[in-house]
């Protein structure tokens, strides 16, 4: 006896389809499966076996070869259980309807029960877009596969419940679809509690309408951390299709949340300075994805930047380029997407005030240097935008005037924002932070002031290439933010104002 169910392998973010083909005959009892398969695959023999005799189902005594295709391509973890199960049950005659136009995906225990799993999302946006009609997943993804459109999700609880349903004995009913819930900014902390700083406000406004990068320089208590864990509160909604992307991160990494299953805030992710190279940008034997990744979309922030181990600060120079990182291991590579906004802070000095206005500082120059050389001018090349974080003065600390909430900052944001996605429709780019070399000078269009104080700049500073477009990219939200077709010469000294910071910390490395 012959037949093939469908089922679905995963291999980092992607979701291939795979043809799950059993071939049972008369023999002595045996049970193998062949197809590439990893140990946990191998394992399944003995979960499916018990699951069948738990569920009060008989296993076949008779020869059994399952065949993961394409054989290939290497088959991990326990989401083959189900379809395997399946397919044995169709084997024998016990399943009486045709389910041709179904996926199965899950793992099964010893006594029946579907467990769940990583990666349902992707695994069913695949399947969605492969034609399949209808998805089996255990019944804890089933809120979380109900995300997608144009396929009917079934949640499974058991092996029993649904040997029930494939008999037409007892039906599971469909999930239905997952609406989301519009973005809540009532719980987060707001701008309105920072008093003065308002350099430092607009640059991160800036910053928040593009998408560019930040590092903020400081003494210890100027208010470092408090701006940069407000800056989701004002960063723009996520359009749907964000939405998805992030949420395909969180479900490779386990991380989704049973009730919210979308996630439909902009991620901000604050990892501590001691984290490993492989926490940050991603690892293991089987690739999950790093801090980096789970930030996708939305805000990485690396507090007290110098205190980072160099070489994984270093490891972030290119992802931070390219928007994806790439894991490579002796049985394969796996890419995971890392768009974000990076904002780092740091002190001055190994004590924090050099430079200060009123306190001393106690570092000598050679312990100075050598702090400040923790960071690579490369890496700091990767910052579109350097803000000084001067220290606030009394009479703004005691002043009972009320400053602007995020709500209000949210909207200029927003509407800035609204232009770069009507501008940028349908070429992949998501804000001017992402503006890519071909189309640079053309969204960039400069008047004759503009371009002749930036030339004056260049020479000057002595700025590379990249820290060149970087100008523009600010200048351009900049500009956006005004309202402005062109870039204007007060838009481009507003973004140098933003990346000068360098030459006075750094001048001497």
């Amino acid at each position: 006896m012959f037949c093939r169910i469908n089922g679905i392998g995963l291999n980092g973010l992607n979701a291939y389809p795979v043809d799950v083909e059993v071939e049972m005959s008369r023999g002595l009892e045996r049970f193998d499966i062949v197809g590439l398969a990893d140990a946990a695959v191998r394992e399944s023999r003995e979960r499916i076996k018990s699951a069948f005799r738990s569920s009060g189902i008989k296993f076949p005594g008779a020869s059994t070869v399952i065949n993961l295709a394409p054989a290939d391509v290497k088959k991990s973890g326990s989401t083959h259980d189900l379809p395997i199960a399946v397919a044995i049950l169709d084997a024998l005659g016990e399943i009486p309807s045709d389910i041709g136009d179904a996926a199965f995906v899950g793992e099964l225990s010893l006594g029946g029960e579907v467990r769940s799993v990583n990666g349902v999302l992707p695994m069913t946006i695949m399947a969605q877009k492969n034609g399949v009609k209808r998805i089996f997943v255990p019944k804890d993804n089933a809120f979380e596969a109900s995300v997608v459109a144009g396929i009917e999700v079934y949640g499974v609880g058991t092996l029993a419940e649904l040997h029930r349903h494939l008999g037409g004995i007892t039906p599971i009913s469909p999930t239905p679809q997952y609406v989301p819930k519009p973005d809540s900014y009532s719980d987060r902390l707001d701008f309105s509690d920072v008093k003065g700083q308002a350099f430092a406000k607009r640059a991160l406004e800036v910053a928040a309408c593009g998408g560019h990068n930040v590092i903020m320089i400081g003494a210890p208590g100027s208010g470092k951390s408090m701006l940069a864990k407000r800056i989701p509160s004002i960063l723009p909604t996520m359009t749907f299709e964000e939405s998805i992307e992030t949420t395909n991160v969180y479900s490779i990494a386990g991380m989704i949340d049973k009730d919210e299953p979308l996630i439909v805030r902009r991620p901000f992710r604050s990892p501590h300075h001691t984290v490993s190279t492989a926490g940050l940008t991603g690892g293991g034997s089987v690739p999950k994805p790093g801090e980096i990744s789970l930030a996708h979309n939305g805000l990485l922030f690396l507090d007290e930047l110098a205190e980072f181990n160099r070489q994984t600060l270093e490891v972030l120079r290119q992802p931070v380029e390219d928007q994806k990182v790439t894991i490579s291991r002796a049985a394969g590579s796996v890419s995971y997407p890392c768009s974000v906004m990076l904002v780092a802070a740091m002190n001055p000095c190994p004590c924090g005030y050099y430079g200060h206005p009123t306190k001393k500082c106690v570092c000598t120059q050679r312990q100075v240097s050598q702090y400040l050389s923790k960071i690579s001018g490369p890496l700091l090349d990767r910052f579109d935008l350097h803000i000084e974080i001067a220290p606030v003065a009394y009479e703004n600390l005691s002043s009972d005037i009320k400053e602007e909430p995020s709500a209000v900052i949210r909207e200029r944001v927003q509407r800035a924002r609204e232009i770069q996605n009507e501008r940028f429709s349908g070429t992949g780019i998501s804000c001017n932070a992402r503006i890519t070399p071909d189309i640079l000078r053309d969204v960039c269009r400069l008047t004759d002031g503009a371009n002749a104080l930036l030339k004056d700049v260049f020479d000057r500073l002595g700025l590379s290439a990249r820290a060149y477009d970087k100008i523009l990219k600010v200048a351009r939200t900049v500009a956006d933010m005004d309202g402005a077709a062109d870039i204007d010469r007060q838009h481009i000294s507003q973004a140098v104002r933003y990346r000068t910071l360098d030459r006075k910390f750094w001048v001497n490395e």
